[in-house]
């Protein structure tokens, strides 16, 4: 019985899409949803600019004693730039992403020179020892984590001489991260559901997406049990209350995003009816998240928040054809934010342009 009336209760919502309850047609938003090459070289300036940028820089670092106050290149010769230690992580993602989608990009054998240069085996080598001193183990935790195993992944995936031996390189440190998230994720007793660094639900989506792309069942099978035991029960999310002033993720979506990934079809659908009752209607809609001041670090993080709202939604749409009415409302958050995000400021600029670049190509897969 229980069976019955959940098909029932699936082809009433699939059904639903094409019915009369459809909402009148509104005007089509104007769809980068493609990534030029054009954009792809105004986007690659960003990293590029920061790369090797030393100052200014948030170093993150516990202190153990006087001999471990250096510099930020000594501390982390990889990942020294771009302000901060996960920024300048994901600023050699997009550079990696566009050299594997571009490869006449603008000054591509630079580009290839600076990240043999920084992605060294040695670099890595001393970075992987910077995580196991007695104070920073926990360094980055998850955020950062997270991002070096989708560097890892995007290396794995380029068919090139030159990309395998940076993944090469770089795999002591992607070992060294996947086997964290392993270490920790059984230890963490309740999910976090902030809008910035923190978030389990963004953090357990990329380690997923490694762990299926690198074959890594350990890291598999525990991302899955423990999205499973953090949102399985949830219902009704706040929706509302988003975004936080400080966001640049969404904590409700982004956990849509790690349960579309885990749970088999017939189960999400159930799940995220009960989650996010809304987002099954046809005429779903989000404000996009409003900057104010974009020389403010902080307040910029809504940029940020509009790239991974798009992702999440496409994301969703891609996976499955039925929540296409979620398109219109992912490019309006790329369109807000893509124009201005080259504006010169280092608040946002030293970060953003990996979350555009990660959104538009969830656009148009």
């Amino acid at each position: 019985m229980k069976k019955l009336s959940l098909i029932l209760m699936l082809l009433s919502f699939f059904a639903c899409k094409n019915s009369s309850t459809q909402p009148a047609q509104k005007p089509e938003i104007p769809a980068i949803i493609s990534l030029s090459i054009d954009e792809a070289n105004r986007l690659a300036a960003l990293p590029i600019k920061c790369i090797d940028t030393e100052y200014p820089n948030k170093l993150g670092q516990t202190l153990g004693s006087a001999d471990e106050i250096k510099n930020p290149k000594s501390l982390h010769p990889a990942f020294y730039g771009c302000f901060d230690w996960h920024s300048a992580v994901h600023g050699h993602w997009s550079l990696v992403k566009l050299l594997k989608q571009f490869p006449n990009l603008n000054n591509a054998q630079n580009i290839k020179n600076k990240l043999a240069e920084n992605l060294s085996k040695a670099n890595i080598l001393a970075e992987v020892a910077y995580f196991k001193g007695k104070h920073n183990t926990s360094f980055e935790r998850t955020y950062g984590w997270a991002w070096t195993l989708k560097l890892a992944e995007e290396l794995h995936t380029w068919d090139d001489p030159f990309a395998k031996a940076l993944e090469s390189n770089l795999k002591p440190l992607s070992d060294l991260m996947a086997a964290s998230f392993i270490n920790f994720l059984p230890k963490l007793n309740y999910p976090i559901r902030v809008g910035e660094h923190a978030n389990t639900a963004f953090a357990l989506s990329f380690a997923y997406d490694y762990a299926l792309v690198l074959g890594d069942n350990d890291l598999k099978t525990i991302v899955i049990k423990r999205a499973r035991d953090f949102y399985l029960k949830d219902k009704n999310a706040p929706l509302s209350w988003e975004p936080g002033g400080f966001d640049f993720l969404s904590p409700s979506l982004e956990e849509v995003d790690i349960m579309r990934k885990v749970l088999p079809k017939y189960e999400f659908i159930t799940w995220v009816s009960a989650f996010l009752p809304n987002l099954m209607k046809a005429d779903f809609n989000m404000e996009v998240g409003k900057v104010s001041d974009r020389t403010d670090g902080n307040l910029v993080h809504l940029d940020g928040l509009n790239f991974s709202r798009a992702w999440c939604l496409y994301g969703l749409v891609n996976q499955y054809q039925e929540f296409g009415y979620l398109k219109n409302t992912a490019s309006a958050h790329i369109l807000y934010s893509l124009p201005t995000i080259v504006d010169g400021n280092y608040e946002g600029g030293h970060w953003l342009g990996t979350f555009a670049i990660y959104a538009l190509n969830a656009s148009s897969k």
